[in-house]
């Protein structure tokens, strides 16, 4: 497995709606084992394809973080079918180091997606993997997580942004 630049606030691909996956093959395959490994060395829970400059339907989350017993998993062409409550959370972003703000999103989801074999799935997830979820599917449709801070918090957050897009 090879590790993947991860691209930083800035970078256009992260403002990008990513495409769906046609068909998954042998390079799928490989980019998401290179996305969780790359994941795990910058010990990251969660990160999509746009991140590593691919603007494509895939995002993996480091399960083990989450659950005890559970493995690293990539889903392909996410899709939320239902949300349930909201939850106030700190969140950060590998492409934005170093910035930390809470973020209100829903507290369970329901989602449809391809594993990494191409079979339909879809889960109902609630807590941290809600939240991992929706911040990679957020990544897809190249939204950040300082876009759904308030106005006035992405202000006081600005130098700290342009610096880090100064440097990517």
């Amino acid at each position: 497995m090879a590790l993947r630049d991860i691209i930083k606030y800035g970078h256009p691909t992260l403002r990008i709606k990513t495409k769906d996956l046609e068909q998954i093959d042998d390079d799928i395959r490989n980019l998401a084992d290179d996305m969780i490994d790359t994941m795990i060395t910058a010990e990251g829970i969660g990160l999509a394809a746009p991140q590593v400059n691919q603007s494509i339907s895939l995002l993996v989350v480091n399960n083990t973080l989450i659950e005890d017993g559970e493995v690293p998993k990539a889903y392909i062409n996410p899709v939320i079918k239902e949300t349930g409550g909201n939850c106030v959370l700190e969140e950060g972003c590998l492409s934005i180091p170093d910035i930390r703000e809470d973020v209100e999103r829903p507290e369970t989801i329901t989602i449809k997606y391809l594993d990494i074999d191409g079979v339909e799935r879809e889960e109902r997830c609630n807590g941290m993997l809600a939240r991992v979820l929706l911040h990679e599917i957020d990544h897809l449709n190249g939204v950040l997580f300082v876009d759904r801070i308030s106005p006035m918090k992405r202000k006081l957050l600005s130098k700290k942004l342009k610096k880090i897009a100064s440097e990517s």
